[in-house]
């Protein structure tokens, strides 16, 4: 992989383009974080809101490498032992029934990666990390979006998806995101709300089908009525009610 990376990927620059080809679209702090964590090679620490693009980031990257991603969620209490394997009697003795194979024990010994894999670590931010965690990392915090490059997304993601109505919906999802809501809605639910505006043939945003597809964008029936008490056409259009 690493001379993979050296020949295919030499600067910020190529790895973007690989990213853009993709339909992943990286700024220069990203790329650049991206590319470091690729050729030192270093753990990278993907700080954001949800659905800002941190697992998209991580599906990108091993796409370009045509490796496969392995995703393990961690969780407090999580030791080495219960991420690498699970040694359960029963349903070991099942699988080997089933493929009629033997069995590889993990407590053999160690097994080592040829090659050494590529890891992106991804929080939220909602608990602390340890110290001694973060000092091992690169460290990278993914913002939202502004306005412009939510068009470029959504409309890359969405094709047939006019700029006027992408800019209708993003700015509307960005006066949101300064309600109190629950959860605050990313790029991911941005994506999910222009994909039902176009299904069903919605020429342009207004207060009307905003309030009949918030089920889109808002997952919480507090959410939604936050909004509705706030006006719908202050959502649409920044106008109080």
């Amino acid at each position: 992989m690493s001379e993979y990376v050296e020949r295919c990927l030499p600067g910020v620059e190529s790895l973007r383009a690989a990213l853009d080809s993709l339909g992943y679209l990286a700024d220069d702090g990203l790329a650049t974080a991206l590319f470091l964590a690729l050729r030192l090679p270093q753990p990278l620490l993907l700080e954001g809101e949800a659905g800002v693009g941190k697992t998209e980031a991580a599906k990108a990257v091993a796409a370009i490498l045509g490796s496969p991603l392995i995703r393990l969620q961690c969780y407090d209490g999580l030791d080495a032992a219960e991420a690498l394997y699970e040694w359960n009697y029963p349903r070991q003795l099942l699988g080997i029934r089933l493929a009629e194979a033997a069995v590889t024990i993990p407590e053999i010994g160690t097994i080592r990666a040829a090659v050494p894999p590529v890891v992106l670590l991804t929080s939220n931010r909602t608990r602390d990390l340890h110290d001694a965690l973060k000092r091992r990392c690169l460290y990278h915090w993914i913002d939202y979006p502004d306005t412009e490059r939510i068009v470029e997304i959504v409309r890359r993601r969405v094709p047939g998806t006019s700029r006027e109505l992408a800019i209708a919906v993003s700015a509307a999802v960005r006066r949101l995101r300064a309600l109190d809501v629950q959860k605050t809605p990313g790029v991911a639910e941005t994506i999910d709300w222009i994909s039902a505006l176009n299904l069903l043939g919605v020429p342009r945003l207004d207060a009307e089908i905003a309030g009949r597809t918030l089920g889109s964008l808002l997952k919480y029936r507090e959410d939604q009525e936050l909004v509705r008490e706030r006006g719908l056409d202050w959502l649409v259009a920044g106008r109080q009610p």
